[in-house]
């Protein structure tokens, strides 16, 4: 017995040792193109990484001890981040069992996304696959449905894989419009309500948002005037960062009137938020820039919300939100569409490139911008000296449909880019032809 326990600890010790060198390995990259994304480009360039973080960006950097990985002809650019999605939370929309979106409650402001993530989710290689290292995982349902985290697509579990915890808070702004069919053409007439009728209840959930920030409010001073001996409560205490400005505050809001009513409410309230979804915000390009509010533009793709709007006014709409001045990322939206098509994530950048937005706005737009908004502009979202070393090299522009993800790595250790689609294919691929 004592024997194998001696070589039982001489294996794990063996493993741990092994583990060591690749977490501490020194890298040197070399690739056609550094798309260092804050700094411009560098032909021809390296990085050189050690322990997961980037030490120098050039070229000639010195290779002693350095393993060399060339990338001869690639792109490197440092990896993609998707914001707002649901991705880990939901596999198969048809199929409730997969899905683990929601919480019963119409405030529930302690639940926190990442706890509920399926890291074995075969939605996760393939997203990974087109080039997003990182995805912001977002609870839903209710009115406060809860904190958002940051999840890298790679790694050994909830622990392995989360990369920021309590990214932001979450409201799902109500419906500002008023439904004006007569009665007659209800399929339910029971269903129909006067325009006076919808009003008093719109007012009535805009109260309950201004009493819930009220009481959370509240329940700040009162922890901080009663010192140890306060009682806390869970959904309270998750509201203190958000009171005190120390957490953001991400408002779901489309149409043009939720989201004036939203800015309208965050400024009176001195509460910074960041709109997401955004249909309407080129609307309001002016005032979102004035009072600095991001957006995370999910409907580069959906079709005009008007039948008076040109067929390409979601095409151009991230250009004009940069005109004003209004820092944008990208998204794909919540819920398991969102969550199995986030791989196409980049051809939103590029359509809108392709309508006005510059190609390197574009480019942030997938990357620093998404990284500045979730508060890790620090560790992702360019190639600079001290952050992660979390890259793709790809054959060609990101940007570009025909270009492919070759290879990936995150936080200094590459990552297979296999899927059950490369699976299948290679299976299909080699089907027997019939005789």
């Amino acid at each position: 017995m004592k024997l194998f326990r001696t070589t039982l600890l001489a294996f794990l010790l063996s493993l741990l040792g092994a583990a060591a060198p690749a977490s501490a390995q020194t890298l040197l990259f070399r690739a056609a193109v550094v798309h260092t994304i804050a700094n411009g480009d560098i032909a021809d360039g390296e990085v050189l990484v050690k322990a997961g973080k980037i030490m120098l960006i050039g070229r000639g950097l010195p290779a002693k001890d350095a393993q060399i990985i060339e990338l001869k002809g690639q792109h490197l650019y440092p990896g993609l981040i998707a914001p707002n999605t649901s991705l880990g939370l939901v596999e198969i929309g048809a199929v409730r069992a997969t899905e683990d979106t929601t919480e019963i409650g119409t405030f529930t402001p302690d639940v926190q996304s990442w706890i509920a993530v399926n890291p074995d989710s075969e939605l996760i290689p393939v997203a990974r696959a087109n080039g997003i290292t990182h995805a912001h995982v977002v609870p839903s349902g209710g009115r406060v449905p809860g904190q958002s985290g940051l999840t890298a697509l790679a790694g050994w579990g909830v622990e392995g894989i989360v990369a920021k915890r309590a990214v932001a808070m979450h409201l799902d702004w109500p419906d500002m419009s008023l439904d004006t069919r007569p009665k007659e053409q209800f399929s339910d007439s029971s269903k129909w309500k006067s325009p006076d009728d919808q009003a008093k209840d719109r007012r009535k959930r805009l109260k309950e948002i201004d009493d819930f920030f009220d009481e959370a409010s509240a329940y700040a001073k009162a922890r901080a005037a009663a010192g140890k001996d306060f009682k806390q409560h869970p959904a309270w205490e998750a509201m203190l960062p958000v009171v005190r400005g120390e957490l953001p505050l991400i408002v779901h809001a489309e149409e043009l009137r939720q989201i004036k009513a939203a800015l309208h409410w965050s400024t009176n309230r001195n509460q910074r938020i960041i709109i997401a979804g955004g249909r309407d915000a080129a609307l309001v390009a002016d005032t979102l820039a004035k009072t600095k509010t991001s957006v995370i533009f999910e409907h580069v793709f959906t079709l005009p919300p008007r039948d008076s709007d040109a067929h390409i006014v979601q095409f151009r709409a991230v250009a004009q939100l940069h005109k004003a001045g209004v820092k944008v990322a990208f998204g794909l939206g919540l819920g398991s569409w969102g969550a199995s098509g986030l791989r196409n994530l980049p051809y939103s950048a590029a359509q809108s490139a392709a309508y006005g937005l510059p190609e390197i706005e574009a480019l942030k737009a997938i990357t620093l911008h998404p990284a500045q908004i979730l508060g890790v502009a620090d560790r992702l979202g360019s190639i600079e000296q001290g952050k992660e070393a979390s890259f793709i090299a790809t054959d060609g522009n990101i940007l570009d449909i025909r270009s492919n993800v070759k290879r990936m790595w995150i936080a200094g250790r590459e990552t297979s880019l296999e899927s059950r689609h490369t699976r299948l294919y290679e299976k299909y691929k080699n089907r027997p032809k019939p005789n």
